[in-house]
Protein backbone atom coordinates (compact mmCIF):
# COMPACT_ATOMS: atom_id res chain seq x y z
CA UNK A 1 0.00 0.00 0.00
CA UNK A 2 1.06 3.75 -0.66
CA UNK A 3 1.88 5.18 2.28
CA UNK A 4 1.12 9.49 2.34
CA UNK A 5 0.92 12.05 4.98
CA UNK A 6 0.48 10.59 8.30
CA UNK A 7 0.07 7.04 6.89
CA UNK A 8 -3.17 8.35 4.47
CA UNK A 9 -4.29 6.16 1.67
CA UNK A 10 -3.81 7.93 -1.38
CA UNK A 11 -6.39 8.26 -3.95
CA UNK A 12 -5.79 8.98 -7.67
CA UNK A 13 -8.35 10.73 -9.85
CA UNK A 14 -8.85 10.28 -13.13
CA UNK A 15 -10.70 13.57 -13.54
CA UNK A 16 -12.81 15.65 -15.35
CA UNK A 17 -15.17 18.21 -15.15
CA UNK A 18 -16.55 18.94 -12.69
CA UNK A 19 -14.19 17.42 -10.68
CA UNK A 20 -15.92 15.52 -7.49
CA UNK A 21 -17.26 16.61 -4.58
CA UNK A 22 -14.96 14.64 -1.23
CA UNK A 23 -15.44 17.10 1.56
CA UNK A 24 -16.44 14.22 3.79
CA UNK A 25 -12.95 12.33 3.28
CA UNK A 26 -10.87 15.57 4.31
CA UNK A 27 -8.18 14.31 6.63
CA UNK A 28 -8.97 10.84 6.13
CA UNK A 29 -7.48 10.30 2.90
CA UNK A 30 -4.65 11.55 0.37
CA UNK A 31 -6.00 12.60 -2.76
CA UNK A 32 -3.99 13.12 -6.10
CA UNK A 33 -5.60 14.38 -9.51
CA UNK A 34 -4.23 13.38 -13.04
CA UNK A 35 -4.98 13.81 -16.63
CA UNK A 36 -4.97 11.15 -19.56
CA UNK A 37 -0.82 11.95 -19.98
CA UNK A 38 0.10 11.54 -16.60
CA UNK A 39 -2.23 8.09 -15.52
CA UNK A 40 0.40 5.94 -16.23
CA UNK A 41 3.73 7.83 -13.89
CA UNK A 42 0.95 8.11 -11.11
CA UNK A 43 -0.38 4.75 -10.87
CA UNK A 44 2.28 3.58 -8.64
CA UNK A 45 1.03 5.78 -6.23
CA UNK A 46 -2.57 5.09 -5.47
CA UNK A 47 -4.25 2.80 -3.36
CA UNK A 48 -7.82 3.30 -4.97
CA UNK A 49 -8.54 4.96 -8.48
CA UNK A 50 -11.09 7.27 -9.23
CA UNK A 51 -12.36 7.16 -13.18
CA UNK A 52 -14.26 10.65 -12.53
CA UNK A 53 -13.27 10.75 -16.43
CA UNK A 54 -15.76 7.87 -17.50
CA UNK A 55 -15.29 8.92 -20.92
CA UNK A 56 -11.39 8.13 -21.01
CA UNK A 57 -9.72 4.68 -21.94
CA UNK A 58 -6.43 5.90 -20.45
CA UNK A 59 -6.81 3.11 -17.80
CA UNK A 60 -6.48 0.45 -20.34
CA UNK A 61 -3.05 1.60 -21.58
CA UNK A 62 -1.65 2.50 -18.67
CA UNK A 63 -2.57 -0.35 -16.54
CA UNK A 64 0.13 -3.02 -17.96
CA UNK A 65 3.16 -0.51 -17.04
CA UNK A 66 5.49 -1.52 -14.52
CA UNK A 67 5.24 -0.50 -10.28
CA UNK A 68 2.54 -1.60 -8.14
CA UNK A 69 -1.37 -0.87 -8.95
CA UNK A 70 -4.39 0.01 -7.08
CA UNK A 71 -5.77 -2.76 -5.12
CA UNK A 72 -9.19 -0.66 -6.31
CA UNK A 73 -10.52 1.25 -9.14
CA UNK A 74 -14.09 2.91 -9.19
CA UNK A 75 -15.58 4.12 -12.25
CA UNK A 76 -18.34 6.59 -12.44
CA UNK A 77 -20.46 5.09 -14.95
CA UNK A 78 -22.07 2.04 -15.23
CA UNK A 79 -20.52 0.41 -18.18
CA UNK A 80 -16.63 -0.97 -17.31
CA UNK A 81 -15.71 -2.20 -20.92
CA UNK A 82 -13.33 0.98 -21.13
CA UNK A 83 -11.39 -0.09 -18.43
CA UNK A 84 -11.04 -3.64 -18.80
CA UNK A 85 -7.71 -5.14 -20.12
CA UNK A 86 -6.27 -8.72 -20.04
CA UNK A 87 -3.70 -7.33 -17.31
CA UNK A 88 -6.85 -5.36 -14.81
CA UNK A 89 -8.90 -8.74 -15.36
CA UNK A 90 -6.43 -11.21 -14.03
CA UNK A 91 -4.99 -8.67 -11.00
CA UNK A 92 -6.35 -8.56 -7.61
CA UNK A 93 -7.32 -5.57 -8.05
CA UNK A 94 -11.13 -4.93 -7.07
CA UNK A 95 -13.47 -2.67 -9.81
CA UNK A 96 -16.85 -1.23 -8.79
CA UNK A 97 -19.06 0.56 -10.84
CA UNK A 98 -21.54 3.19 -10.40
CA UNK A 99 -24.48 1.04 -10.40
CA UNK A 100 -27.77 2.36 -8.65
CA UNK A 101 -27.35 6.10 -10.64
CA UNK A 102 -28.09 5.48 -13.94
CA UNK A 103 -31.22 3.08 -13.94
CA UNK A 104 -34.41 5.10 -13.65
CA UNK A 105 -33.06 8.17 -16.07
CA UNK A 106 -32.25 6.16 -18.73
CA UNK A 107 -35.63 4.28 -18.37
CA UNK A 108 -37.16 7.41 -18.76
CA UNK A 109 -34.97 8.38 -21.72
CA UNK A 110 -36.11 5.15 -23.67
CA UNK A 111 -39.78 5.81 -22.72
CA UNK A 112 -39.20 9.23 -24.16
CA UNK A 113 -37.96 8.28 -27.68
CA UNK A 114 -40.64 5.45 -27.66
CA UNK A 115 -43.32 7.97 -27.20
CA UNK A 116 -41.50 10.36 -29.78
CA UNK A 117 -41.20 8.20 -32.46
CA UNK A 118 -44.67 6.32 -32.17
CA UNK A 119 -46.27 10.49 -32.13
CA UNK A 120 -44.00 11.05 -35.07
CA UNK A 121 -42.82 14.43 -32.56
CA UNK A 122 -39.50 14.90 -34.68
CA UNK A 123 -41.51 15.83 -37.97
CA UNK A 124 -43.85 17.41 -35.94
CA UNK A 125 -41.32 19.95 -34.33
CA UNK A 126 -39.54 20.06 -38.15
CA UNK A 127 -42.97 21.46 -39.22
CA UNK A 128 -42.91 23.96 -36.78
CA UNK A 129 -39.83 25.51 -37.66
CA UNK A 130 -41.04 25.71 -41.19
CA UNK A 131 -44.60 27.00 -40.58
CA UNK A 132 -46.53 23.95 -41.83
CA UNK A 133 -49.42 22.65 -40.78
CA UNK A 134 -49.12 18.97 -41.78
CA UNK A 135 -51.97 16.56 -39.88
CA UNK A 136 -50.69 13.28 -39.55
CA UNK A 137 -51.87 10.47 -37.37
CA UNK A 138 -49.79 8.83 -34.57
CA UNK A 139 -49.31 5.23 -33.47
CA UNK A 140 -50.89 3.74 -30.34
CA UNK A 141 -48.33 2.45 -27.89
CA UNK A 142 -50.51 0.87 -25.27
CA UNK A 143 -50.89 -2.67 -26.75
CA UNK A 144 -47.58 -2.92 -28.28
CA UNK A 145 -44.83 -5.13 -27.50
CA UNK A 146 -41.20 -4.57 -26.58
CA UNK A 147 -37.83 -6.41 -25.97
CA UNK A 148 -35.17 -5.40 -23.97
CA UNK A 149 -31.73 -7.09 -24.41
CA UNK A 150 -30.11 -6.56 -20.98
CA UNK A 151 -31.27 -8.07 -18.03
CA UNK A 152 -29.45 -5.78 -15.63
CA UNK A 153 -30.89 -3.02 -13.41
CA UNK A 154 -30.76 -0.63 -16.33
CA UNK A 155 -32.98 -3.41 -19.10
CA UNK A 156 -35.27 -4.09 -15.89
CA UNK A 157 -35.97 -0.63 -15.03
CA UNK A 158 -36.76 -0.05 -19.46
CA UNK A 159 -39.46 -2.51 -18.81
CA UNK A 160 -40.92 -1.62 -16.08
CA UNK A 161 -41.38 2.01 -17.41
CA UNK A 162 -42.30 0.72 -20.40
CA UNK A 163 -45.18 -1.68 -18.97
CA UNK A 164 -46.06 1.88 -17.33
CA UNK A 165 -47.17 2.55 -21.14
CA UNK A 166 -48.70 -0.55 -21.20
CA UNK A 167 -46.59 -2.01 -23.57
CA UNK A 168 -45.72 -5.75 -23.15
CA UNK A 169 -41.98 -5.80 -22.36
CA UNK A 170 -39.99 -9.46 -22.25
CA UNK A 171 -36.29 -9.16 -21.09
CA UNK A 172 -33.58 -11.26 -22.60
CA UNK A 173 -30.60 -11.77 -20.66
CA UNK A 174 -27.14 -14.02 -20.73
CA UNK A 175 -29.00 -17.02 -18.62
CA UNK A 176 -32.51 -18.00 -18.60
CA UNK A 177 -34.02 -17.45 -15.00
CA UNK A 178 -37.35 -16.69 -13.39
CA UNK A 179 -38.86 -13.31 -15.93
CA UNK A 180 -35.30 -13.25 -17.62
CA UNK A 181 -35.61 -15.12 -21.24
CA UNK A 182 -32.49 -16.54 -22.26
CA UNK A 183 -30.48 -15.92 -25.78
CA UNK A 184 -32.03 -18.74 -27.66
CA UNK A 185 -35.59 -17.18 -27.41
CA UNK A 186 -33.96 -13.27 -28.73
CA UNK A 187 -35.21 -13.76 -32.41
CA UNK A 188 -38.53 -15.39 -31.84
CA UNK A 189 -39.09 -12.46 -29.37
CA UNK A 190 -37.15 -9.69 -32.26
CA UNK A 191 -39.85 -11.29 -34.81
CA UNK A 192 -42.50 -10.39 -33.08
CA UNK A 193 -41.54 -6.96 -31.41
CA UNK A 194 -42.30 -3.83 -32.24
CA UNK A 195 -39.75 -2.21 -29.85
CA UNK A 196 -36.37 -3.51 -29.72
CA UNK A 197 -34.53 -1.82 -26.77
CA UNK A 198 -30.32 -2.62 -26.48
CA UNK A 199 -29.17 -2.39 -23.05
CA UNK A 200 -26.65 -4.60 -22.64
CA UNK A 201 -23.18 -4.91 -21.34
CA UNK A 202 -20.15 -4.94 -24.18
CA UNK A 203 -18.94 -8.20 -23.82
CA UNK A 204 -17.07 -10.40 -26.46
CA UNK A 205 -20.85 -12.08 -26.72
CA UNK A 206 -22.27 -8.71 -27.55
CA UNK A 207 -20.06 -7.29 -29.73
CA UNK A 208 -22.17 -6.52 -33.01
CA UNK A 209 -24.87 -8.73 -31.39
CA UNK A 210 -27.59 -6.37 -33.56
CA UNK A 211 -26.19 -7.28 -36.82
CA UNK A 212 -28.01 -7.69 -40.48
CA UNK A 213 -29.44 -10.67 -40.03
CA UNK A 214 -31.04 -9.48 -36.52
CA UNK A 215 -32.54 -6.33 -38.35
CA UNK A 216 -33.57 -9.08 -40.88
CA UNK A 217 -35.34 -10.92 -37.86
CA UNK A 218 -37.46 -7.78 -37.13
CA UNK A 219 -41.02 -6.90 -38.25
CA UNK A 220 -40.80 -3.59 -40.90
CA UNK A 221 -42.72 -1.70 -38.51
CA UNK A 222 -40.59 -2.20 -35.69
CA UNK A 223 -38.24 0.53 -33.94
CA UNK A 224 -34.70 -0.02 -32.30
CA UNK A 225 -33.58 2.05 -29.34
CA UNK A 226 -29.80 1.79 -28.41
CA UNK A 227 -28.74 3.45 -25.04
CA UNK A 228 -26.55 0.02 -23.69
CA UNK A 229 -23.21 0.24 -25.58
CA UNK A 230 -22.43 1.60 -29.32
CA UNK A 231 -20.43 -1.20 -30.56
CA UNK A 232 -23.68 -3.71 -29.92
CA UNK A 233 -24.77 -2.76 -32.78
CA UNK A 234 -23.03 -2.86 -36.86
CA UNK A 235 -23.89 0.34 -37.57
CA UNK A 236 -23.65 -0.04 -41.30
CA UNK A 237 -26.24 -2.76 -41.20
CA UNK A 238 -28.41 -0.61 -39.23
CA UNK A 239 -28.15 1.92 -42.09
CA UNK A 240 -29.14 -0.63 -44.92
CA UNK A 241 -32.20 -1.43 -42.43
CA UNK A 242 -33.81 1.58 -42.73
CA UNK A 243 -32.78 2.63 -46.21
CA UNK A 244 -34.58 -0.97 -47.08
CA UNK A 245 -37.10 -0.46 -45.01
CA UNK A 246 -36.39 -3.55 -43.24
CA UNK A 247 -37.42 -1.73 -39.83
CA UNK A 248 -39.82 1.56 -39.13
CA UNK A 249 -36.63 3.73 -37.68
CA UNK A 250 -33.85 3.38 -35.06
CA UNK A 251 -32.81 6.04 -32.18
CA UNK A 252 -28.88 5.78 -30.69
CA UNK A 253 -27.80 6.91 -27.46
CA UNK A 254 -24.72 5.50 -27.78
CA UNK A 255 -22.53 5.07 -30.89
CA UNK A 256 -19.46 3.27 -31.92
CA UNK A 257 -17.51 6.63 -32.69
CA UNK A 258 -18.13 9.67 -30.04
CA UNK A 259 -18.52 12.49 -30.18
CA UNK A 260 -19.88 11.74 -33.82
CA UNK A 261 -17.79 13.22 -36.58
CA UNK A 262 -19.66 16.33 -38.15
CA UNK A 263 -19.42 14.47 -41.67
CA UNK A 264 -20.09 11.18 -39.98
CA UNK A 265 -23.38 10.04 -42.89
CA UNK A 266 -25.24 8.58 -39.51
CA UNK A 267 -26.56 12.11 -39.14
CA UNK A 268 -28.38 12.53 -42.50
CA UNK A 269 -29.59 8.46 -42.34
CA UNK A 270 -33.74 8.68 -42.72
CA UNK A 271 -35.58 7.16 -39.93
CA UNK A 272 -32.39 7.66 -37.22
CA UNK A 273 -32.58 10.24 -33.69
CA UNK A 274 -29.15 10.60 -32.79
CA UNK A 275 -28.33 11.77 -29.39
CA UNK A 276 -25.06 12.31 -27.68
CA UNK A 277 -24.80 9.68 -25.13
CA UNK A 278 -27.06 11.61 -22.72
CA UNK A 279 -29.40 8.99 -21.81
CA UNK A 280 -28.51 8.57 -18.04
CA UNK A 281 -27.44 12.60 -17.56
CA UNK A 282 -29.49 14.05 -15.29
CA UNK A 283 -29.48 17.12 -13.30
CA UNK A 284 -27.49 16.43 -10.14
CA UNK A 285 -26.06 12.97 -11.30
CA UNK A 286 -22.58 14.57 -10.32
CA UNK A 287 -23.21 15.31 -6.95
CA UNK A 288 -25.03 11.45 -6.41
CA UNK A 289 -22.13 9.98 -8.50
CA UNK A 290 -19.51 11.73 -5.40
CA UNK A 291 -21.98 10.87 -2.78
CA UNK A 292 -21.50 7.15 -3.90
CA UNK A 293 -18.37 7.24 -4.49
CA UNK A 294 -17.50 7.96 -0.51
CA UNK A 295 -20.01 5.96 0.54
CA UNK A 296 -18.39 2.84 -1.24
CA UNK A 297 -14.77 4.23 0.39
CA UNK A 298 -15.64 4.83 4.06
CA UNK A 299 -16.98 1.06 3.43
CA UNK A 300 -13.09 0.69 2.29
CA UNK A 301 -11.55 2.39 4.40
CA UNK A 302 -13.57 0.13 7.31
CA UNK A 303 -12.47 -2.99 5.94
CA UNK A 304 -16.01 -3.67 4.94
CA UNK A 305 -17.07 -5.56 1.49
CA UNK A 306 -17.79 -3.39 -1.41
CA UNK A 307 -20.81 -3.30 -3.19
CA UNK A 308 -21.06 -2.67 -7.12
CA UNK A 309 -18.29 -5.25 -7.60
CA UNK A 310 -17.78 -6.01 -10.97
CA UNK A 311 -17.09 -9.59 -12.35
CA UNK A 312 -13.85 -8.57 -14.63
CA UNK A 313 -14.51 -11.81 -16.61
CA UNK A 314 -17.97 -11.07 -17.69
CA UNK A 315 -17.44 -7.23 -17.55
CA UNK A 316 -20.64 -6.43 -15.16
CA UNK A 317 -21.71 -6.85 -11.15
CA UNK A 318 -23.18 -10.00 -11.18
CA UNK A 319 -26.42 -10.94 -9.10
CA UNK A 320 -28.43 -9.75 -11.95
Amino acid sequence: MAVGPAHLPTLLVLDADPLPRLGRLTGRVRVLHTDEASLAARLPEADVLLVWDFTSRAVRAAWPGAGPRPGWVHTASAGVDHLLCPELTASGTVVTNARGIFEEPIAEYVAALVLAMAKDLPRTWESQRQGEWRHREGAKVAGTRAVVVGSGPIGRAIARTLKALGVTAAVVGRVPRTGIHGPQDLDRLLARADWVIAAAPLTDATRGMFDTRRFGVMQPSARFVNVGRGPLVDEDALVRALERRWIAGAALDVLTEEPLPPDSPLWRVPGLLISPHMSGDTVGRWDELGAQFVDLFERWAAGRPLKNVVDKERGYVRGH
